[in-house]
This record gives C-alpha cells, structure tokens and sequence, in this order.
C-alpha cells in the first residue's frame, strides 16, 4: 500500500474558532466549507477539522473520550505557552519530570483537543 498523503482530521462543535486556532499554532491557512476545513501550511494540507455538532471534548488524562492528541516540539517554552494560551488554549498540566530529559505541558484546544508542547530540556 502507498500512501499519497496523510492530515490529522480533529472533530468540532464550532469548525470557524477550532480551525483558526490550529491556523494561527501552525503558522497556516484556513481553507473552509461549510462542514469541513483545511488548514494548510506552506500550500500543504497539515490537519483538517469536520464539522460535529454533537461533539464532546475529551477530559485529560483518564476520562473518555480521548481521541487523539498531538505533540508539537519547540524551541522556547515561555514564548509557546504564551501564544497558545493568546488563541485560546487552556492549560490541562504544567508539571515537569525533573529527571526526564525532555519537557511537555499539556493544553486543550478550543474544542477540547489535548495537545502537548514538548521541548528537549537545556536545549
């Protein structure tokens, strides 16, 4: 099997908020439909958003349902934390393995999404 190409599609309530959110984060563009949405970066697809009136967030880290999450890997922590929490995300868990060579806070989306921003320690 081949596979041409790939994006992350996440389920919203309210596709406008959530695609603008993921379009600011990832430095793209929204392209909309009524019921499904685009969000591409340098002309290519990264992650979509369809339309789910009835979607239920997911709650972080035990309840159902989770879906899926993503990890996105940074540079400066501060600078991230600060521009997500800007558009709109809201933070799920702060806390840092003093032991673990890598760092991450957990924040959700606009629709509930977990996410994570991840960065190597010292770096």
């Amino acid at each position: 099997m081949r596979i041409a190409s790939q994006v992350v599609v996440l389920d919203a309530a309210d596709i406008a908020t959530e695609s603008a959110f993921w379009a600011s984060v990832l430095g793209g563009e929204v392209d909309a439909s009524d019921d499904w949405h685009t969000v591409s970066v340098d002309g290519h697809a990264r992650l979509a958003v369809q339309l789910a009136p009835d979607h239920v967030p997911p709650r972080w880290p035990d309840g159902e349902p989770q879906q899926i999450h993503l990890d996105l890997w940074i540079e400066n922590p501060e600078e991230a934390h600060n521009e997500v929490v800007a558009l709109g995300a809201r933070v799920l868990e702060a806390e840092i393995d003093p032991d673990a060579p890598d760092a991450f806070h957990v924040y959700a989306d606009p629709a509930g999404h977990p996410f994570c921003l991840c960065w190597t320690k010292g770096a």
